[in-house]
């Protein structure tokens, strides 16, 4: 498999760490189907020093929001130490069709942004996905993605009443904010931020 391949593949999951001492590893998930991604027996794609190899699932369970997975040919602490960091993917035709209102991460990273009456917010750098309503982490016009932890981003709710039209085929989400919003990472705003 060629790295252009891997490059057109959807990340499912991202190995955090070794777990206990017969080489398994925790995994936080990137898929709402993690009972069908990591289950024993399933195959993923990891690039490994340049090369794109599968790697079969050979245990797995639920735990505190990730996954323990063992992996064939994986049987020591160092063993897993070694997929550290490493991505599992899977080739995008292998993807669920999902009904109306759901999109895939990967579909909607790079949409331009742009409120209801056409001022351009930025493009969506990331998908912030935590514990309830997903965020749209918007980088400013200009910015690069790497660039995106440098700048003042914008975190725009992915919710209907915010987000007016989510067009990933024309790679356009046009949100109707609440006031101060966009305003509310601007740069040059002082003062402390928090939760009320």
């Amino acid at each position: 498999m060629s790295a252009h391949d891997w490059d057109a593949m959807v990340t499912v999951g991202r190995i955090v760490r070794p777990q206990g001492r017969r080489g398994e590893v925790v995994v936080v998930p990137e898929t709402d189907f993690g009972e069908e991604r990591f289950r024993p027996g399933a195959e993923l794609w990891a690039s490994r020093a340049g090369e794109v190899t599968t790697v079969a699932i050979v245990t797995s369970w639920p735990h505190q929001g990730r996954w323990v997975l063992g992996l064939a040919g994986v049987g020591s602490i160092d063993e897993a130490e070694a997929w550290r960091d490493l991505e599992l993917r899977v080739p995008a035709d292998g993807l669920h069709k999902l009904g109306d209102g759901a999109f895939y991460v990967h579909d909607l990273l790079g949409c331009r942004v742009e409120t209801t009456i056409g001022a351009l917010v930025g493009a969506v750098a990331r998908v912030d996905l935590g514990n309830g309503t997903p965020l749209l982490v918007v980088a400013p016009p200009g910015a690069k993605a790497a660039e995106v932890d440098d700048v003042q981003e914008v975190l725009v709710p992915l919710a209907e009443s915010i987000c007016r039209r989510v067009d990933v085929g024309a790679k356009l989400i046009v949100i109707d904010p609440p006031a101060g919003l966009i305003d509310l990472n601007a740069p040059g705003r002082t003062g402390e931020r928090g939760a009320r």
